[in-house]
């Protein structure tokens, strides 16, 4: 929601050749309650200076020598990602109104001022403006929760999938191999039940700091919920390959953790799934990881097993 002391603290350039102009102007706004407000008379240095300071509103005079205020929005809307310019125009002459409308002007007003008439356009344009950047920061934080886990900041299943049908693709293009790991962590309920879900979940965040560092940047580490986490291996050059980068993993996993003033000690289980020994698709290869997984977890747990072979525990590939 934004709020009136939102609007007075926002960042305001005005644009004016003539000094004693705009100085009288940023004083108006200051009496209004404004205190963010800068001025310039130099129209070539306001896309630097917008690029640097990101104004929520330009109050820009377009009858200006040199480079006048149409030029200067040009300059603005390469900068705009998103082609808003929070420009309000100022003229003398009321025939440019629709011009700068066209040029990308969110409002206009005219020389000589009415001073209500004034500060209503600019309060309504700063209102619009902040509403429009709460609006896109919600938007962006929408997506973040539609794929990422907000426990550990890891990918999502949503996020994940998507990330193994680009390793899918990868592979298929240059003929080479990719990988899925399935890991369930041991005794994590035991670690909840006994020390709390403050210290569990701490655990869990620990845990995929740990996964993302034993890792490549390329490789995808997400989180599926509760204690089960997943890898997208992007490239792989063998089997062995892949049994080495578990038994790291579930190595790493098993240093202990002080959480809390808590002694803690937890393992994991790992099942692998390979493109293309074991499927061609991102469905086919999780739900082989999973079949491996619970074998692994069968034969003992702190262990892995690569779909389809024996048993495997970590220590025999160290």
């Amino acid at each position: 929601m934004v709020t009136t002391a939102d609007i007075q603290a926002a960042n305001i350039l005005i644009v004016d050749d003539q000094l004693a102009g705009a100085q009288l102007l940023a004083e108006t706004l200051g009496d209004a309650g404004y205190t963010s407000v800068s001025i310039t008379t130099n129209a070539y240095e306001v896309r630097e200076l917008h690029h640097a300071n990101r104004y929520d509103l330009i109050l820009l005079d377009l009858q200006m020598p040199g480079k006048n205020g149409f030029h200067v929005m040009k300059d603005l809307s390469a900068i705009e990602s998103d082609g808003y310019l929070p420009v309000l125009a100022i003229t003398a002459e009321p025939a440019y109104k629709l011009h700068a409308l066209k040029a990308g002007a969110k409002d206009f007003v005219v020389k000589p001022f009415d001073l209500e008439e004034l500060l209503m356009r600019v309060h309504n344009m700063l209102e619009v403006r902040l509403l429009h950047d709460e609006a896109r920061k919600n938007a962006k934080m929408l997506e973040a929760l539609a794929l990422y886990d907000p426990l550990t900041g890891l990918a999502n299943r949503r996020l994940l999938t998507d990330r193994i049908s680009a390793a899918l693709a990868n592979a298929r293009r240059n003929s080479s191999a990719m990988a899925v790991l399935y890991l369930d962590l041991d005794g994590f309920k035991q670690i909840n039940d006994t020390l709390g879900h403050g210290v569990g979940d701490a655990l869990l965040r620990i845990v995929a700091a740990r996964l993302v560092a034993g890792v490549r940047e390329v490789d995808t580490v997400a989180r599926l919920g509760g204690d089960e986490f997943m890898i997208s291996l992007w490239h792989v050059s063998s089997t062995s390959d892949v049994a080495t980068v578990a038994s790291k993993l579930i190595e790493s996993i098993s240093l202990p953790y002080v959480i809390d003033g808590h002694s803690v000690a937890v393992t994991t289980s790992a099942g692998i799934g390979i493109y293309p020994t074991h499927g061609e698709d991102a469905d086919t290869l999780i739900k082989k990881a999973d079949i491996a997984l619970y074998a692994a977890k069968h034969a003992g747990k702190n262990a892995f097993r690569i779909c389809g072979q024996a048993d495997v525990p970590a220590a025999a590939w160290n």
